[in-house]
């Protein structure tokens, strides 16, 4: 950490207009890591250079990046700020890569928003679990759904429970859909690993 400072303090005394940061904080505790950051912030907002940041881990890049550059096999996937690129990813690689989520196949009509709510998401399920004729059923098409979409209510659909972790803060909940798709949910409370329990998915994204 120190090293760092010492390194940063350096870049500043130069005056740089750009500075590459490679994987900076990879070999550093916690809560140094979260001082470092507040370091880094001080230092772009002192010295107004151009910082390319590079890391693996997203937590730092969703923290302190004003655009977030997602790259697979030497392309450029998606160039966004961090709310954007975690609400509406582009494609699949991009939805599976950023955040916890999950990305289920489900039946949609192709035209429509991309954003869904429950009412169309419950009637895509629906066709899943065998509830609507074979011939009423839409292309399928590659849905996002972010783990604090997840919720158990009276009026979902029964999901049964394959594990729940304690993390600390909250449960981290995997759940299977009745076609044997996961989902992940998180829960202020235990719940059984085997349970059936009605969760609702109040949003998705269609990729």
């Amino acid at each position: 950490g120190q090293r760092q400072r010492v390194a940063l303090a350096r870049c500043l005394v130069t005056q740089p207009d750009v500075v590459l940061l490679d994987e900076p904080l990879a070999n550093l505790d916690q809560h140094l890591r979260k001082a470092m950051e507040e370091t880094f912030r001080a230092f772009h907002e002192r010295s107004g250079a151009t910082m390319v940041y590079v890391t693996h881990d997203q937590a730092e890049a969703m923290a302190l990046a004003t655009d977030v550059a997602v790259m697979s096999e030497g392309r450029l996937l998606q160039v966004a700020p961090p709310a954007e690129i975690y609400a509406r990813p582009e494609g699949r690689v991009v939805g599976g890569l950023i955040g916890r989520g999950s990305i289920l196949r489900v039946n949609l009509p192709e035209s429509g928003e991309r954003r869904l709510d429950w009412p169309l998401l419950r009637e895509a399920l629906g066709v899943l679990s065998g509830k609507r004729a074979s011939s009423d059923k839409g292309p399928l098409a590659d849905v996002l759904v972010r783990p604090e979409q997840v919720h158990r209510g009276t009026d979902g659909i029964p999901m049964r429970v394959v594990s729940s972790v304690f993390e600390g803060e909250r449960f981290a909940l995997e759940l299977a859909l009745s076609d044997g798709q996961r989902l992940k949910a998180y829960s202020s409370t235990a719940i059984a690993e085997g349970a059936l329990a009605p969760f609702i998915i109040s949003g998705g994204w269609r990729l």
